[in-house]
């Protein structure tokens, strides 16, 4: 799954997801050099990784009706830093 600003997904608990933050448009010739994720409790980071343009987070866990709310920050080769959020909802599968 892909994310960017203010994209809600739906997950069981029982399900082991990745979840990827495309960075490519907006570092436009920069490149991702430390990616860290925010995974609240609840929810499981089992692993993550990151490429030169892209960030990914697998997660477990979660509770139906419970919303939570996801961020990757990165900082780029260039010194900027940056942060995106996105939500996952606990649904019943």
């Amino acid at each position: 799954m892909t994310c960017s600003i203010d994209t809600t997904f739906c997950k069981g608990a029982l399900d082991v997801l990745d979840y990827r933050a495309d960075w490519e448009v907006w570092l436009n010739s920069d490149t991702i050099s430390t990616s860290e994720w925010t995974v609240p409790t609840g929810l499981v980071e089992d692993s993550d990784s990151n490429t030169t343009t892209d960030a990914t987070v697998w997660i477990s866990g979660g509770t139906v009706g419970d919303t939570y709310t996801v961020s990757n920050k990165i900082v780029t080769a260039a010194g900027r830093t940056a942060v995106r959020s996105f939500e996952i909802n606990g649904v019943e599968r």
